[in-house]
């Protein structure tokens, strides 16, 4: 601890914050902002095991939490560098950053036995990515179809408050002096700037049996993909089988072998056959079955 506070000598001074409560004194910041990552760390611990005996309110009580949110900041912009290619401004993306930081900040307990650098970085990087997925196009879409867009609304804006109706796509590319295939181009990329979940609601007049959702009109289910679950389910199963009954059962249900074509191979008659793949194929459904009532 003193290692750490004697690095940061020329941020911090002596300081007898939490004295009154009668706490131990926490160490006077001068500059969080400039208190080295390595020293953060150490002196976070400090700040952190005060804050947890200070009453909420109180002067020192902020002095201690608005410390530790300056001193991890270096935090925000790190999170926030990974971000940079997106095109959107740094100091917004820090900005958003600092909310996951001053939330990680309010959470974080000591008694976690985890550092609160790895604490804290999900709860920067999940803010900033919300804010993407809140102020950026669904899918992705040109620049150039995107300013179309916002040109088109402008222009259907003016028309239809001229016209007191919607306005048609040759007025609009009179207007804009555009093409009516360029028109009709930047309505469909308008479609890319907002997303419906398949979880949302569907009204509509006359509709029994309660709200529909978008996923139940689009795709359909695919056989394949419960074949796959129950082969999941019955490899564990099949392991359990002897040599003979997994080679009778790779017989008939892969190669599609018939009964008597089985029999022949293992030098039995077909109602043998068919007795020993009706006793593999129970006890395979008993096993199934007792997977699903410990489930």
């Amino acid at each position: 601890m003193d290692t750490a506070v004697n690095r940061s000598k020329a941020q911090v001074v002596e300081r007898t914050a939490g004295t009154s409560t009668g706490g131990a004194p926490l160490p006077g910041i001068a500059e969080p902002r400039a208190v080295a990552p390595r020293d953060a760390r150490e002196l976070s611990r400090q700040f952190f095991q005060r804050l947890s005996e200070l009453e909420e309110g109180t002067q020192e009580f902020q002095y201690a939490r608005n410390t530790l949110i300056e001193m991890n900041m270096s935090l925000v912009r790190f999170a926030a560098g990974r971000f940079r290619g997106r095109g959107d401004d740094m100091e917004d993306i820090v900005q958003t950053g600092m909310i996951g930081l001053i939330k990680a900040i309010d959470r974080f307990e000591l008694s976690r036995e985890v550092e609160f650098t790895s604490f804290a970085l999900p709860y920067i990087v999940g803010e900033i990515k919300r804010f993407f997925r809140d102020t950026t196009w669904a899918v992705h879409v040109p620049r150039r179809l995107q300013e179309l867009r916002v040109e088109l609304a402008k222009a259907r804006e003016e028309l239809s408050s001229r016209l007191d109706r919607e306005p048609s796509v040759a007025e609009l590319a009179t207007l804009m002096n555009i093409s009516e295939n360029e028109v009709i181009e930047g309505q469909i990329a308008s479609n890319g700037y907002n997303s419906s979940s398949l979880d949302a609601a569907l009204t509509g007049d006359g509709a029994e049996g309660g709200e529909s959702v978008l996923a139940d009109f689009i795709g359909v289910e695919e056989d394949g993909l419960r074949l796959v679950e129950d082969c999941q389910s019955l490899a564990p199963l099949m392991a359990e089988l002897g040599e003979r009954d997994r080679q009778i059962i790779h017989m008939r249900f892969v190669e599609e072998a018939t009964q008597a074509e089985i029999g022949e191979r293992l030098g039995c008659s077909q109602m043998h056959v068919s007795r020993l793949i009706k006793r593999i194929i129970s006890r395979l459904r008993e096993g199934m079955l007792g997977e699903l009532d410990c489930a």
